[in-house]
């Protein structure tokens, strides 16, 4: 009877310990986080990058899945995703966020530029500005193409629906051909060893501009293309639900100076894309250490 009455006892103390941890643990912050980004180097490196601080030191469990910008803020505005790592606003992405309750949560990165891109010798040629791509010389020399990246994404269309028109670009021969940023960079280096004319699709933060000389075109004719910002763009609810991740991407900030390495370490590293980034963050704490926040 003893044994029964301390067992009851036990059970009695155990029982509610219990469902105080679980009520607790319900209340807390989830330990896993959802980022998707789309298939651009910049985005690429430094979403790989986060994900490695929000492991090590947060000790978070972090999904990663890389998709074509529209699916992407979609998924975020829908709630199946936690966050979208590279939304470029007010103007570029506005197409996808408008009418959505997806949240900014913070600025990353100050006046992204965006624009249709040439070799430098293409501009000693004399092709410094867009309207110079409808000379029949320039066209025949491009073969009649402007190489793109993905189809979905926003530069493509404002190419295809704004900037082609306004330029009569369409008219002079040249046609948009849609492929992925990575396959525009490897056109663009093959191009550029044998200083072939070809024109593509470029925006800085990019190792491109260290890679190569590169030349954004003048738009001397309607602007097309204007600076954004670019931000990372939360679900509704992430705020509430994810306080302490979204206070430390609130604290994020990249500049040419700090992105420009990691997107040069991560290419030229025989690691894996996340590997190479947690080396990257592992020998520069002096870039992400004041981005933890004080909780």
């Amino acid at each position: 009877m003893r044994k029964l009455i301390v067992t009851l006892l036990i059970m009695a103390v155990i029982i509610p310990a219990a469902a105080f941890a679980e009520g607790a643990q319900e209340g807390a912050e989830a330990k896993e986080v959802n980022l998707v980004y789309a298939n651009w180097e910049e985005g690429v490196a430094w979403t790989h990058f986060l994900a490695t601080v929000l492991e090590d030191e947060f000790g978070y469990e972090v999904n990663l899945t890389a998709a074509d910008v529209a699916p992407a803020i979609s998924s975020v505005a829908a709630g199946d995703q936690d966050y979208f790592m590279e939304g470029w606003l007010p103007t570029l992405h506005s197409v996808y966020t408008e009418g959505t309750d997806i949240v900014r949560v913070s600025k990353i990165y100050d006046k992204g530029i965006t624009g249709l891109i040439v070799p430098k010798y293409m501009a000693d040629d004399g092709v410094t500005k867009v309207s110079d791509l409808a000379k029949p010389e320039v066209v025949e020399k491009l073969n009649g193409e402007i190489t793109g990246i993905d189809a979905g994404a926003g530069m493509m269309i404002k190419t295809a629906e704004e900037l082609i028109p306004a330029y009569g670009l369409e008219e002079a021969g040249l046609e948009l051909v849609a492929s992925s940023s990575p396959a525009m960079m490897a056109a663009i280096d093959a191009a550029y060893q044998e200083e072939e004319y070809i024109v593509g699709m470029g925006w800085q933060p990019h190792s491109m501009f260290g890679r190569y000389d590169l030349v954004i075109l003048e738009q001397d004719g309607e602007q097309i293309f204007v600076p954004d910002d670019i931000f990372i763009l939360g679900r509704p609810g992430v705020e509430e639900d994810l306080p302490v991740v979204s206070a430390f991407f609130d604290n994020v900030y990249w500049t040419n100076e700090t992105i420009g390495p990691l997107m040069v370490h991560i290419a030229d590293s025989e690691l894996d894309t996340l590997e190479a980034a947690r080396e990257w963050k592992n020998e520069n704490p002096d870039v992400w250490q004041d981005w933890i926040p004080e909780m």
